[in-house]
């Protein structure tokens, strides 16, 4: 009995312990800031108000079918240069009746992190139907639609596209509502008030490819008119999506960021 006794009492005392280091490590976690942007990242908005924001990534209307990890507000965030650049492309197409709209821009690292585990959880198909209707999802990594990495967490990177003015409000997504495939006609697809780009934002075929050949008439002269706009300001355009641009020199080239996206994070920079 007395062995048992002492048995216990030292399990007890060892769990204790492991539990009193498991709250000193929670509450330094819990302690630790948030890391802040660095000097040179702005909100959009503070630059252009002009151009519409659409965040895709703070609602459950994107591939993964909810908000992903570290976009805390609706909100673009880019590097100065990247945005100031934008401000000259939505001058010149104001004066021509359209607006940019962007869905994306700076992407936090742990945003990526949640793509990745999600392409890794092969039973989660909620979103198939409308974002890789013919993509396995045993493919994703394979095919290059998800990586470990993004430009978009260097901070000059942005997904954008065109509305024509005045531009008309898009409904909300409401979540398990029926998904069309985003390469359907535009009037069968999930509403968007952009232009008809041929496929919908984030669509997971090749028919995204900028100049993919299928692709005519109205449908090409719109991705022709976003991408010559877009790189006569210095935005380069990634072949394989017709709404993805980086603007060239990137100030922060080999530097993937982590930081939330909302104000808090912009706080004291200019």
């Amino acid at each position: 009995m007395t062995r048992i006794s002492t048995a216990l009492r030292g399990l007890v005392t060892g769990l204790a312990a492991l539990l009193t280091v498991t709250a000193v490590h929670a509450t330094a976690r819990a302690a630790s800031p948030e890391p802040r942007a660095p000097e040179g990242f702005v909100a959009l908005r503070d630059v252009d108000p002009t151009i519409i924001q659409e965040m895709r990534y703070t609602t459950a209307h994107n591939f993964v079918g909810e908000r992903v990890d570290g976009y805390r507000q609706p909100l673009c965030i880019l590097t100065r240069p990247a945005a100031e650049a934008l401000h000259r492309a939505q001058t010149r197409l104001l004066r021509q009746g359209y607006s940019l709209k962007v869905y994306d821009c700076y992407r936090p690292q742990r945003a990526v992190d949640h793509f990745v585990r999600w392409a890794e959880g092969l039973d989660d198909q909620r979103m198939k139907a409308e974002f890789y209707p013919e993509v396995d999802k045993t493919r994703l990594f394979a095919d290059g639609y998800i990586a470990e990495k993004s430009g978009h967490s260097r901070g000059s990177t942005v997904d954008l596209t065109l509305v024509r003015l005045p531009a008309k409000p898009t409904r909300p997504y409401h979540p398990g509502q029926p998904l069309v495939a985003c390469y359907a006609p535009q009037d069968e697809r999930f509403p968007d008030n952009s232009v008809d780009m041929g496929t919908g934002y984030d669509c997971f075929d090749t028919l995204s490819h900028t100049l993919d050949p299928r692709v005519q008439g109205t449908q090409r002269a719109n991705r022709l008119l976003l991408k010559s706009t877009l790189e006569d300001v210095g935005l380069v355009n990634l072949p394989e999506e017709w709404w993805h641009y980086t603007y060239k020199p990137e100030p922060y080239p080999d530097t993937y960021f982590d930081f939330p996206v909302s104000m808090k994070s912009l706080a004291g920079r200019r």
